[in-house]
């Protein structure tokens, strides 16, 4: 909506040749003009608004309904204010005001408007991953000190304050400030760096570089838990998790978790009946998946055994002490039933006789 304002004060000097009587009427020119907004806003526009199936253009237009009625007000005012020529101090103040009053309810409303879009982003994951509901408060409350900061910098420009100094000392205080907080700096930079790369996620099983392996039970901002197959809970920090080797058992195609059983047989065994015993313990393990099926894979000839590995799939690595302890237990005891022999390693030590001895 355009103005002119040289045209609307001429038209009002024809009016009413009184400046204080031109300036009640220009208030209540706006007045009456935000009043007709409002009414085909209300009447119109909302009710074809909830026709929709969206609700986001609802929560919009609650939002910005109110500025824009009241800034339309404080439209009119600023142009009484100046139609009134009060002396400059007086004019100034009474125009600083107006103009704060209007930044600051605009400042609430891109605050709310916002929370709002993030909050419909969070619920994206496809799109969005790294605006999360657990990453929402860091993105809600650094969008609120963005637009506190440009509030601020549009109130210092409306009450002509100079914004060297305070640049100069913020920037100061920013390099004390990021010196002394480093460490947490880093920790929230790389935390939201794993929330954005997402090499685990929530339920995984990770196993780190240095040999803790559990459950990730949190991914937070500063630190990453995990829960060890003892119960215990370990929190680390980010920042090492960002700059070490990690390995997502629970990561892959599937969930899925590949153990394997290492057993030797005597040399002269019937590898074919070896065979047919791991796979049918295999099978018999209710822990065991049905697919991939089982399988047994001869890998070499040993000094005194004849090595094989069973191959089997969990459905989670979680599973792979306990299934291990199962299939180990069965084969053993299978193979002495079945009469296969499991060698150990043997030495024959030899004694020669000294020179003394003859």
């Amino acid at each position: 909506m355009y103005i002119n304002k040289e045209q609307l004060l001429e038209t009002l000097a024809q009016i009413a040749p009184n400046r204080y009587l031109q300036a009640i009427v220009i208030v209540f020119l706006f007045v009456g003009l935000a009043k007709i907004l409002d009414v085909v806003v209300l009447k119109v526009i909302k009710k074809w608004i909830e026709k929709t199936t969206f609700e986001l253009d609802d929560h919009i237009l609650d939002i910005v309904h109110k500025p824009v009625f009241i800034s339309i007000i404080i439209f009119g005012l600023g142009l009484a204010t100046e139609r009134l020529e009060f002396k400059e101090a007086i004019g100034f103040m009474t125009l600083g005001g107006l103009k704060t009053i209007g930044i600051l309810i605009w400042a609430f409303a891109s605050a709310k408007l916002a929370k709002l879009l993030l909050g419909l982003v969070s619920h994206d994951q496809s799109r969005f991953k790294l605006i999360q509901d657990r990453t929402l408060p860091l993105f809600n409350n650094l969008l609120i000190l963005l637009i506190t900061g440009v509030t601020f910098y549009l109130l210092f420009l409306v009450w002509n304050i100079d914004l060297t100094a305070w640049v100069a000392s913020a920037g100061i205080l920013g390099l004390a400030i990021s010196f002394a907080a480093k460490d947490t700096l880093a920790n929230l930079f790389s935390g939201v760096f794993i929330m954005a790369d997402a090499p685990y996620k929530l339920g995984d099983f990770i196993v780190l570089e240095s040999g803790e392996r559990g459950d990730v039970t949190n991914i937070g901002i500063r630190s990453t838990r995990i829960l060890t197959r003892d119960d215990v809970e370990i929190t680390i920090p980010n920042s090492i998790m960002g700059n070490t080797r990690v390995t997502n058992e629970a990561g892959g195609r599937h969930e899925k978790y590949r153990i394997r059983i290492k057993v030797g047989v005597a040399y002269g065994s019937d590898i074919d009946k070896v065979h047919e015993v791991l796979v049918d313990e295999a099978k018999k393990n209710p822990d065991v998946c049905k697919t991939p099926e089982p399988r047994v894979r001869f890998r070499t000839f040993g000094d005194s055994s004849l090595d094989h590995e069973l191959l089997c799939w969990v459905s989670k690595p979680v599973f792979r002490g306990r299934v291990l302890h199962m299939l180990n237990t069965a084969v053993y005891k299978r193979f002495l039933k079945e009469g296969i022999e499991i060698p150990f390693p043997q030495r024959d030590v030899h004694i020669q006789p000294s020179s003394s001895d003859k």
